[in-house]
């Protein structure tokens, strides 16, 4: 029997007709973020970025959805949990049976997000988690979350570890001095660095290897252990108190370590300037953040042009911007591409189309991939940089790696 292209065209139309009658007249995005407390500096800018992107798509008359073949308003339906993950338990309950929001975001950091991990599981709802980056977040048993903005703490080091095997053995870097912080963050990074160390064959040994409790405060007898063991390269894993604390026991002992790493001087410099100065700072290696360096997004605005938007969108507010803010922006990009390719609004679906995107992405925080097992992200990883003289009596950030982005070679020792 032959049908008629005016019959086929006829049933095509009606399966258009029928599929945006079916649209929602908004997609409703759930999060939360935090106006006091702890994470209120990290928090405000990440869900700023957030709402960056869904004001900037409303305008544009909302987000393209495949599923209904056009654009939907979007919706941001956002609670402030105020720092406290007791308070952020009961709120992302209330985003997904009470507001019955269609995407669920996470707040910043991994307090704020290991309360959602598993209520998102209870409850079948993927949940978007922009930086909680606790690698016991992720499992092969869980689909139901993703992680967008940064690796997972094992994945920081490394370039660093890629710099020191690269180019730390040619420069004569052989004997690896390794401290860190008794905590989760820095404990993974430090295990990173010694799996690798220990695996490979780089030719480097590590010679002092000692974790010390987060609130240590004075590193005198630390850095007289570390300097007897004749390092090549010290690696410090800490907070921004640990780091401050070591940098300036650091310039006090007269210590000029010939490569010393610490991950916070350029990613957060007030705290540096004002409580270590910047002679302690010079020749430091740091992780450099995703507003410092101008990785090349293949969707989406520029750093320069999501700059200069930010700061005209909060002008009167004066809101920071950093890395939070970027990670905040790649969030509502992700999740654009993701609608776009998405075959209905359902949990996994949207899942799926994640981590179809995995190798495909280019974001302001780098490469997007995906471990497609467990949903965690293994791309987007942490350029380092040098701290070096800028020859008017401050510093320049300088990126030593990866080779692709750097533009500027490490100094080595020490002068």
């Amino acid at each position: 029997m032959r049908i008629s292209i005016l019959a086929v065209l006829t049933a095509s139309l009606i399966a258009v007709g029928a599929q945006a009658a079916d649209a929602p007249g908004e997609i409703k995005l759930g999060t939360l973020y935090a106006s006091s407390g702890p994470f209120s500096d990290t928090s405000l800018p990440l869900h700023r970025g957030l709402k960056f992107w869904v004001d900037q798509k409303n305008e544009e008359g909302g987000v393209y959805a495949k599923t209904f073949d056009k654009k939907i308003p979007l919706k941001l339906v956002a609670h402030d949990d105020r720092g406290d993950p007791a308070t952020a338990a009961s709120l992302y309950r209330q985003l997904i049976t009470e507001d019955k929001v269609d995407i669920l975001i996470a707040d910043s950091g991994p307090a704020l997000t290991s309360v959602a991990v598993p209520i998102a599981r209870e409850h079948k709802m993927l949940l978007i988690d922009q930086n909680g980056l606790e690698s016991t977040f992720f499992s092969s048993d869980n689909p139901y979350i993703v992680l967008i903005d940064e690796p997972v703490y094992s994945m920081w080091p490394k370039p660093l570890t890629d710099l020191l095997d690269r180019d730390g053995t040619g420069l004569g870097i052989k004997r690896v001095a390794l401290l860190y912080s008794t905590n989760n963050f820095t404990e993974t990074q430090a295990d990173a660095v010694r799996k690798f160390i220990k695996g490979s064959n780089s030719g480097l040994d590590i010679v002092f290897d000692q974790g010390v409790p987060i609130a240590t405060s004075n590193y005198t007898a630390l850095l007289e252990a570390i300097r007897a063991a004749s390092p090549d390269a010290v690696l410090h894993f800490g907070y921004v108190s640990n780091d401050v604390a070591l940098l300036r026991n650091v310039l006090e002992l007269g210590i000029k370590f010939k490569f010393l790493f610490c991950i916070y001087p350029s990613v957060l410099a007030e705290p540096f300037e004002k409580d270590v100065g910047n002679k302690a700072l010079e020749y430091v290696f740091a992780y450099v953040a995703s507003s410092q360096i101008a990785h090349a997004p293949n969707f989406g605005m520029s750093l320069k042009e999501y700059r200069a938007a930010w700061h005209e969108k909060y002008a009167k507010l004066q809101a920071k911007f950093d890395f939070n803010a970027v990670a905040g922006y790649t969030t509502g990009l992700v999740l654009e591409k993701a609608l776009a390719m998405a075959r209905s609004l359902d949990q996994l679906e949207l899942r799926r189309a994640i981590l179809g995107l995995s190798g495909q992405l280019k974001t302001l925080d780098g490469a997007f991939e995906l471990d497609p097992d467990t949903g965690a992200q293994v791309g987007e990883l942490e350029s380092v940089g040098q701290l070096v003289p800028d020859g008017n009596g401050g510093l320049r950030l300088v990126t030593v790696w990866p080779p692709d982005l750097a533009n500027g070679k490490p100094i080595y020792p020490r002068p």
